[in-house]
């Protein structure tokens, strides 16, 4: 019976998102409230699993996401991604300009999240392709591909930071097991897998591909901004190899354990950016200060849909579901980690939202990290893989490739919806792989 009320959950949520478009927030409240009640939970207890669920979720992540948001901002105001990427068409040449996309999408998607990443990097795209010579697509796979692989599998993005909470994993390892993923598959599913598609050529959109073009002297160097924008992978990771390597007592542990969480990271990114990407380029604070702002908007609701993925979790995990699951589980030879991947699946399949199917599978399978001993960091990277599945025509994603690439639905489908399956595969294999290595 707790499947079914779940089942049924999940439908309603569907029905709500889809059918009756409400808000994803919302959804995902009355959603909880639903389930609470149906799984036996009283009725306070709900309301008490809903607040904990949101601010337990958002404690953590409503400055991950807003510093990243910040950092994102800086950069793209500033000119640094575009210094960024025309280094990188000079360095490969025209001809492998689609490899210096993929990277650029790559190192900037580290930095901003999926949607977020999208709008302010495509006029971007529009203006390569136009200097280069290149059809749209050649260059717009590949960068979408990279922001979609970094979104599913590289913290400080909200999905896996999230999952990684939710699992008390380790987020400098869970980052170390995320670039062994993610550079094969961006490989794959940005670059190779344009070649089956050179047949669809759109037209770059009119009175959009100049926006946001800097010239030559308005740009910071090339140095600065790929090294500002690097800061919090530099140290997360350093967090993660002095744990590994030296002694917990040590204090270089201890500094970089400090620095090197998510949050301080990513403040200390913003403050760098502060002089690299503003003063430095002759900008007041105000003018510093209205791209901070302006990045707090962007990320408003991005919180708030969060927050109400993890009310569902919490209510989930209150009500019994997961350890139910669990207990289902019990002598099954199935690996868990395929397991979280096919739950986010089925949730992307039917929700849209990547990061609600991410953080409601969280929850679904939290106990099955204690009860198994799997690596919590490989089951954030399997619920990730999941949870981007098929881009179905319910993610916000699908529409916004549709449209700003000039596709038809069914175009949308064969480049779209065929490259988010290949990196929800491949994320899958690169997990298994790598936890039969080091099991």
């Amino acid at each position: 019976m707790p499947l079914v009320i779940l089942a049924l959950g999940i439908v309603v949520l569907f029905i709500l998102i889809i059918g009756v478009k409400l808000n994803s927030f919302l959804s995902l409240i009355l959603v909880s409230l639903g389930v609470g009640l149906a799984e036996g939970l009283p009725l306070l207890k709900v309301v008490d699993s809903i607040e904990s669920g949101v601010g337990g979720t958002l404690g953590h992540l409503a400055l991950v996401i807003s510093f990243g948001s910040m950092l994102g901002k800086l950069m793209v105001d500033s000119g640094g991604a575009q210094r960024i990427a025309m280094h990188l068409i000079d360095r490969f040449g025209r001809k492998y300009v689609k490899w210096a996309v993929c990277l650029t999408g790559f190192i900037v998607g580290i930095a901003l999240f999926y949607e977020v990443g999208f709008v302010l990097l495509i006029p971007l795209v529009f203006t390569i392709a136009l200097s280069a010579g290149v059809p749209l697509l050649e260059v717009g796979v590949p960068m979408a591909a990279a922001l979609s692989v970094t979104h599913c599998f590289l913290p400080p993005h909200p999905g896996p930071t999230a999952i990684a909470v939710i699992f008390n994993a380790d987020i400098g390892l869970t980052l170390v097991y995320g670039f062994l993923i993610a550079i094969p598959t961006i490989i794959v599913a940005g670059p190779f897998f344009y070649e089956t598609m050179k047949d669809l050529n759109p037209a770059v959109p009119q009175g959009l591909h100049s926006h946001q073009s800097f010239k030559e002297e308005d740009m910071p160097s090339f140095a600065s901004s790929l090294f500002t924008t690097l800061i919090p992978v530099f140290l997360m990771a350093a967090a993660s190899l002095t744990k590994l390597t030296l002694p917990k007592e040590s204090y270089i542990t201890q500094f970089f354990a400090f620095v090197g969480n998510a949050d301080m990271a990513l403040l200390i990114a913003v403050l760098v950016a502060f002089y690299t990407f503003g003063i430095k380029r002759g900008k007041t604070m105000a003018d510093i200060m209205e791209s901070v702002q302006q990045s707090a908007m962007t990320i408003a609701m991005i919180l708030l849909v969060v927050g109400g993925g993890g009310a569902f979790k919490q209510v989930l995990i209150d009500s019994g579901v997961g350890k139910y699951i669990a207990s289902l589980m019990a002598g099954s030879q199935l690996s868990p980690l395929v397991l979280a991947w096919m739950i986010a699946a089925v949730l992307r399949l039917a929700v849209g939202s990547a990061t609600v199917a991410a953080l409601t599978t969280g929850g679904m399978v939290l106990p099955l990290v204690a009860a198994t001993g799997v690596s919590p960091e490989l089951m954030v990277l399997a619920t990730g893989a999941g949870s981007v599945m098929a881009g179905p025509p319910n993610d916000p994603g699908f529409w916004m490739f549709k449209e700003f690439f000039n596709l038809s639905v069914k175009e949308t489908i064969r480049s779209w919806c065929v490259m988010e399956t290949a990196i929800s595969f491949m994320g899958l294999a690169g997990v298994l792989l790598i936890h039969y290595v080091i099991s």
